[in-house]
């Protein structure tokens, strides 16, 4: 399993709109409202060998009102 973090920037006054969207979607776990230069933050899991640029570019940059994407990858995750 991949984990990636999606920071999304939204069209002004969309972000709560794209939340409602992102949080329906099966690969994401949470959506989170954040301060910055991006709107908000998805945690995503993906099946290995799934190619990660495929699902932001078709699914996470395709949602209604986002702008503008930037997404890491985690290596591990500490417990």
């Amino acid at each position: 399993m991949q984990t990636i973090f999606v920071q999304v920037k939204c069209e002004l006054g969309r972000a709560y709109e794209v939340a409602d969207e992102a949080v329906d979607l099966e690969q994401v776990s949470e959506v989170h409202s954040i301060s910055g230069q991006y709107d908000l933050l998805l945690k995503c899991f993906l099946e290995d060998g799934h190619d990660i640029g495929q699902f932001v570019v078709d699914t996470i940059q395709t949602l209604p009102g986002v702008k503008d994407t930037f997404t890491m990858i985690a290596f591990k995750a500490f417990v």
